[in-house]
């Protein structure tokens, strides 16, 4: 297994981290994605643990908490040989204060996620969303007190705009608070609107990324091609359907990836994976698995390298042109560089 440095942190972390919205399967929204339970999950944590996998990321609101309690009975006993990193900002409760990044909820919510995992302390925590009701003053100093508690070690944005982002860095800069060193969002081949802001951002602050969601809400697993459309949740684009991605442009990519895939003798979603550990500025990258044969067969995406060759035909198929003002940025790369080409 390789690891790499999370952000502008000593930490080191996985490439590949196991990314727990499967465990639990309650509600309308989780259901849909798994129902994995104590035991299937102790199986899932044996397999990553043997491939040097030992990082688990999960959050509050999946399956309203139990994803969070089941994670923390699977790792009961050796919680010194993992990492975890969960979220907190959604709704938690009916309460007016059961949501949002405010002191209130912040703390709230990290008591409330150690004891359902089982732990003293969470290695990465992450703010779900932006909440931008509360000054950014409050919501970083709150999380500099639990840093400073050693309730926990790291902090990260997920879901942020750009300017999101930079308006919390700057805050902990200016106050001298706890600062976010990684950050956790959509990217994947179907998905690349990432590159026109965040990845530049977070390579020139120190801030690592993790993907989630790499393979573009399922339609990357190998069970869509040109008039199939998979099965379940698959054939909607994942639970709730994702981004609506165009038909000719997702065929077009899933191509790109099959003739990889002949070349390589991967499969699709490996190739997917391995395109995206090869991205600047990516630190690791969430998988996720219903069963043990999932879980391996994503394994398989690291300890080779694609082309240069290859890596040019998968970013020529995906290829988007950008909004407006990455295009007309684009005809000064000579003084604004990209971190990869659009």
């Amino acid at each position: 297994m390789e690891y790499r440095q999370l952000g502008r942190s000593g930490l080191k972390v996985p490439v590949l981290s196991f990314g727990t919205g499967t465990f639990g399967g309650k509600g309308n929204m989780f259901s849909k994605w798994g129902n994995v339970d104590v035991a299937e999950a102790s199986r899932l944590v044996d397999l990553c643990l043997a491939h040097g996998v030992n990082f688990f990321d999960t959050a509050d609101v999946y399956s309203g908490g139990a994803s969070e309690e089941i994670l923390g009975a699977a790792i009961k006993g050796r919680r010194d040989e993992v990492l975890i990193s969960t979220k907190a900002t959604f709704t938690m409760g009916s309460g007016p204060n059961d949501k949002g990044s405010s002191r209130y909820h912040i703390i709230k919510a990290a008591e409330a996620s150690l004891k359902r995992l089982g732990t003293d302390h969470i290695d990465v925590y992450f703010m779900h969303g932006y909440d931008a009701l509360t000054p950014p003053e409050e919501k970083l100093s709150a999380l500099d007190h639990l840093v400073q508690s050693g309730k926990v070690r790291y902090i990260g944005a997920s879901n942020y705009s750009g300017w999101h982002l930079m308006k919390d860095l700057a805050t902990s800069e200016k106050y001298g608070l706890a600062r976010f060193v990684a950050y956790q969002g959509y990217y994947s081949l179907i998905g690349r609107d990432y590159e026109w802001e965040l990845m530049p951002l977070g390579l020139d602050q120190g801030v690592g990324t993790m993907v989630w969601s790499p393979l573009g809400w399922g339609r990357l697993t190998g069970k869509i091609k040109r008039g199939h459309l998979g099965e379940g949740r698959i054939a909607q684009g994942g639970a709730g359907g994702g981004p609506q991605v165009e038909d000719d442009y997702l065929y077009g990519v899933i191509d790109a990836l099959e003739a990889v895939a002949a070349e390589t003798g991967k499969t699709v979603p490996q190739v997917a994976l391995n395109w995206l550990a090869g991205r600047p500025g990516v630190a690791n990258i969430v998988i996720g698995a219903r069963n043990e044969d999932q879980l391996t067969a994503n394994l398989g995406a690291i300890g080779w390298s694609l082309t240069s060759e290859q890596v040019a035909t998968l970013d020529a198929a995906s290829h988007r042109h950008p909004a407006y003002p990455y295009w007309h940025q684009m005809d000064f790369d000579e003084r604004n560089p990209k971190p990869v080409k659009w």
